[in-house]
Order: C-alpha cells, then structure tokens, then sequence
C-alpha cells in the first residue's frame, strides 16, 4: 500500500509542530514548506483540513503560525491515515460497483488482501504523532545508521536530528 501525497505531507506537519510544541512562536507553513521543499499553497490546503479536524490550531498574520490543539501523544496516526486517505481499495473486487473480476466467487486474493489491510492500519493506529517524533534508542540509531545513512534537512527542529 502507498500512501497519497496529502497524507505523507499531513503527517509531516504534524510532526513537525509536535517537534515544536515546545517553543514559543508557532510553526509557519513557510517555515514547513521550505524544510520539506513542499508547495506552500499545497501545504496552505493541507493545514486547513487539519484545522477543520480540529488537530491544528491556526493563527493569521504577523506573529501567526499554527499549534497541535492536542498533545501530540493523544493525536493516532492511524486515524490521521483514515482521514486523509480516500481509497483502501487494494484491487477492484475490494468494490462491488467497479467488480468486473471474473474470479472473484473462488478467489482467495481479496480476503488476504483485506486482512493484510487490517494489520497495516493496526500497526498506524498503535502509534501516535509523538511516537513518530520520538528520539531513536541508541542500539537503534546505530542500526539503521548502518542501513541508511540520514541527510539532515536544514531548518527542521533539532529534536528530529534522529530521522
């Protein structure tokens, strides 16, 4: 499964202000845009339906920004997935209307693919914007230091140095 573009930049933002929580001006979506090399009118989109569901606080001009309106722990990443994404449909038998499947009376695919569907959501849901933000454990960090190396984006919050 792949996740929309919407989605992937909704949780940076996310993210991004529960790296800041701390601090005392809020995040701008400039600030946003130019650390994720992101479209600001896109992001513009983004943080007003994070807005009208109530996860995002919003401020206008000068001194204005936007501010988790939840600890960051209580927001569910696999609920911000739910919201943001439009279609789970994994193959076409997963809709009845758009079926045209020939197999699909003794075919197996679409029942793993649903329970494999379940799973991955039930590992977003186990996790909170926080548990994204969370420093690394060092046997951790080591590990997929080896795997990966990280390329520091200029401009994000220290506290996400780990990712």
């Amino acid at each position: 499964m792949r996740l929309t573009q919407w989605t992937d930049y909704a949780l940076r933002v996310l993210m991004y202000c529960a790296a800041c929580q701390d601090r005392e001006q809020p995040v701008t979506i400039s600030e946003v845009a130019e650390a994720h090399a992101i479209s600001r009118s896109h992001l513009t989109k983004i943080v007003q339906q994070l807005a009208a569901q109530g996860l995002l606080d919003t401020t206008r001009g000068r001194g204005g920004g936007m501010r988790l309106m939840r600890p960051a722990n209580e927001i569910n990443v696999g609920a911000i997935v739910r919201m943001t994404e439009t279609d789970f449909d994994m193959v076409e038998c997963f809709n009845p209307e758009l079926n045209q499947c020939r197999m699909s009376s003794h075919c197996r695919l679409q029942g793993v693919l649903a329970d494999a569907t379940r799973a991955y959501l039930a590992v977003l849901d186990a996790l909170s914007v926080a548990d994204l933000v969370a420093p690394l454990p060092a046997a951790a960090q080591a590990g997929r230091a080896a795997v990966q190396p990280v390329r520091w984006v200029p401009g994000l919050p220290q506290v996400l140095r780990g990712f």
